[in-house]
């Protein structure tokens, strides 16, 4: 499957790589594709910056989660920007779902969520996507 990441996500399972945002991120390493653009990555980058993290992650393991991510990623090129979530940041993973075909957006952003299905793609909370996706725990 191809996965577009919400940062809020990625930042959850850097946190606590135990929580359902922490499985979920483990689950599309080990057996999906990320769709990811230039702005999710410039977003990704800057957000694991932050020095507010520093008591959870130091900031080569902050890095290496990311470097870990963009190695089952593909890159799109957004050709033609979408304008359609309230808060306007959010529409740069719509841009990215649409122009990556991607299968299903994961966020805990209640703006996405929202949307649900946008053009047809499922936009799933963590615990819903691994919901629907993986492999009961046992």
């Amino acid at each position: 499957m191809r996965i577009v990441l919400d940062t809020n996500v990625l930042i959850s399972a850097m946190l606590n790589g135990c929580s359902v945002p922490g499985r979920v991120v483990n689950l599309l390493l080990d057996e999906h594709r990320l769709v990811v653009s230039q702005r999710i990555i410039d977003e990704w980058n800057d957000v694991v910056g932050r020095r507010k993290f520093d008591r959870w992650a130091t900031m080569a393991e902050r890095l290496e989660l990311v470097r870990l991510l963009l190695g089952v990623a593909d890159l799109v090129l957004i050709i033609s920007p979408i304008v359609a979530c309230r808060d306007p940041k959010d529409d740069k993973y719509l841009d990215a779902a649409v122009g990556g075909t991607a299968d299903a957006i994961v966020s805990g952003d209640a703006d996405l969520l929202s949307l649900h299905p946008f053009q047809g793609i499922p936009i799933l909370s963590p615990k819903a996507f691994l919901a629907a996706f993986a492999a009961p725990l046992s």
